[in-house]
């Protein structure tokens, strides 16, 4: 029987080492990574919301304090969306992250119900910090967009990775543990129908 010389066994395997790394091994990994942190950016984005709000919900006491049942309403979504864990967890199981989601979308649902009533104030919509901080909330929801945007284009890779060749054997090997990360879908009902406009 023939026997490689020592030397050259480390050789081919380092040759194979290298093959190795560079067919795709690590490709999931990363893509999962990727997820992980598109997903942490979101977070970072509902938390910036969720900080403003109190402010927000505080200037326009001020202003419309008659206007009780919105401003309720605000503090309560923003209160249920905190006191909800998020863990990483959550974006394997996609009965929780729906469940998240919803508790987003309540909470986008009462803010804007929130500027609608601040269009009933003049005094309000003339007042400076009410301005900056509406600004503020618009910046936020625009990032929050991107952000989930960036995310579902994160889970697209991943998923395509995991069920295409050669991703798919190397998720059968390697990282079975490793599940499709569930996506974005709308919560609030009626988003596929066009608002309607009338002057």
């Amino acid at each position: 029987m023939f026997k490689l010389p020592k030397m050259l066994k480390w050789v081919f395997s380092f040759a194979l080492l290298l093959q190795l790394t560079g067919c795709g091994i690590n490709t999931i990994p990363t893509l999962d990574e990727q997820v992980n942190a598109d997903w942490a950016q979101v977070e970072n984005n509902y938390q910036r919301r969720a900080d403003l709000i109190p402010n927000l919900v505080a200037t326009v006491k001020g202003y419309a304090s008659h206007e009780k049942d919105t401003l309720t309403a605000v503090t309560e979504a923003r209160s249920k969306v905190s006191s909800m864990q998020v863990t990483p967890e959550t974006l394997n199981n996609p009965e929780a992250f729906k469940k998240f989601e919803a508790a987003q979308g309540e909470l986008s649902s009462a803010l804007s119900r929130l500027m609608v009533v601040s269009e009933r104030y003049p005094d309000l919509k003339a007042n400076e910090q009410f301005v900056a901080l509406q600004a503020q909330l618009e910046g936020t929801e625009n990032r929050i967009a991107v952000a989930r945007r960036d995310y579902i284009n994160s889970v697209k890779a991943f998923n395509t990775e995991i069920r295409t060749f050669p991703g798919r054997i190397w998720h059968w090997i390697m990282y079975s543990d490793l599940k499709a990360k569930p996506n974005f879908s709308a919560t609030t009902p009626n988003t596929d129908v066009a608002p309607k406009v009338a002057f």
